[in-house]
């Protein structure tokens, strides 16, 4: 276990350096769109779903750039990559502040989709994996715990900064938080070692006989399993509340409900570093999706109703604090560390594409069909999950 003075002045001190950039960078780039993005279609006389496609792209564009990141901190390190997603965001808040006309607005997301690539969870556990190597594990975990909380952070933030000034008072501040604050800490802060990527997390002697080639059936089925996942978070984050509201269960039932989902992500993760340390993350990760097809077959079993509606929002929570943390430590515990920066951006890119996509995906079927339908959509794309996750053998297995 590291002690004080490593989190000082160690390696360790990448985990709370990473911690806070990830609660600004999450805070500045993703969350606020939720309460920005009605405000600024309202301004400009655009369509919600249209000035939403603004996130969507710039998704898409994160998702292309992410193998060139994670290429880039694999060569570079973290505190040379993660500034200049630090600078760009900021750049892409300030242009926000200021846009005038729909081309101009979605270039802006195009400038914050190259933002997310290189600041947010990826990029981050591949500067993990670059300090630490095989030992990234716990580092990575420990990380997770304050990405937990960047939502807690930043809606009520960002609605205090509205209500103050206006959306774009919002943005300007979310800007100079990245300048002042997330750039200097990734760039001056950051540790600059680089762990031996042959080295085992407990030393060569303990090195698992076997890791599996990056280019093989078997990273195919973890790509296809953690994009299939991408879906559920992505779209139900999105969906999920609405949907509920409109079973019948009133708005302020329906936000304490949905105010269930973080701390469900922070103890799962909690649980996970404490007890899962000898688990595989492979077995992990299949538990999760386990985890939230139960959900969606109490769902299914018995309605919606508001303790049916808070189980599986705790449910949902634990899935994806739990999945969070594998997206991060299967690669590492089925690859190996070498060139784990590249391969955690060839795992993202398809995600990030995913995501996009996934609230346009579940708007259209639950306007079509139903909600129903847009809940068995979802569940289908977690059972695929399930499916690649379980044709995966353990290396040495």
């Amino acid at each position: 276990m590291p002690t004080p003075r490593d989190f000082l002045l160690g390696p360790w001190r990448a985990v709370p350096v990473l911690g806070v950039t990830q609660i600004l960078q999450w805070g500045a780039l993703f969350y606020p769109s939720v309460l920005t993005v009605p405000l600024i279609a309202a301004d400009h006389g655009w369509s919600n779903s249209f000035a939403m496609g603004g996130l969507s792209l710039g998704l898409l564009v994160a998702g292309i750039v992410a193998p060139f990141v994670g290429m880039m901190i694999d060569r570079h390190g973290g505190y040379v990559v993660m500034p200049f997603g630090s600078l760009t965001g900021a750049a892409g808040l300030f242009a926000m502040a200021y846009v005038q006309g729909p081309v101009a607005y979605y270039a802006v997301w195009v400038v914050l989709g190259l933002a997310m690539a290189a600041g947010l969870y990826d990029p981050a556990f591949a500067t993990l994996g670059r300090i630490f190597g095989a030992g990234a594990r716990r580092p990575i975990t420990m990380l997770t715990f304050a990405g937990g909380f960047a939502s807690t952070v930043s809606w009520p933030l960002t609605l205090a900064l509205i209500q103050i000034g206006g959306w774009r008072n919002a943005y300007l501040v979310h800007a100079a938080l990245l300048v002042l604050v997330a750039a200097p800490l990734h760039a001056f802060v950051l540790p600059r070692e680089r762990a031996d990527p042959s080295v085992h997390a407990h030393g060569p002697a303990t090195a698992p006989a076997v890791l599996l080639p990056s280019n093989g059936i078997v990273f195919v089925f973890v790509a296809a399993a953690f994009t299939a996942y991408a879906f559920i978070p992505s779209g139900m984050s999105a969906h999920l509340l609405a949907i509920f509201g409109r079973a019948g269960i009133d708005a302020a039932t329906v936000v304490t409900i949905g105010a269930l989902f973080g701390p469900a992500q922070v103890t799962a993760r909690l649980f996970e570093f404490v007890f899962a340390g000898n688990v595989h993350p492979l077995n992990v990760a299949r538990f999760a999706v386990c985890l939230i097809l139960m959900a969606f077959a109490l769902l299914f079993s018995f309605g919606i109703s508001v303790p049916m509606a808070a189980v599986f929002a705790v449910m949902f929570g634990t899935t994806n604090g739990l999945i969070t943390i594998a997206r991060g430590t299967v690669p590492l515990a089925l690859f190996g560390a070498v060139g784990y920066g590249r391969l955690v951006g060839r795992l993202a890119g398809p995600q990030l594409v995913m995501q996009s996509i996934a609230p346009l995906v579940l708007a259209f079927i639950a306007e079509t069909w139903s909600d129903l339908a847009a809940l068995t959509l979802v569940a289908a794309f977690a059972a695929t999950s399930l499916i690649c996750l379980a044709a995966i053998r353990q290396p040495g297995k």
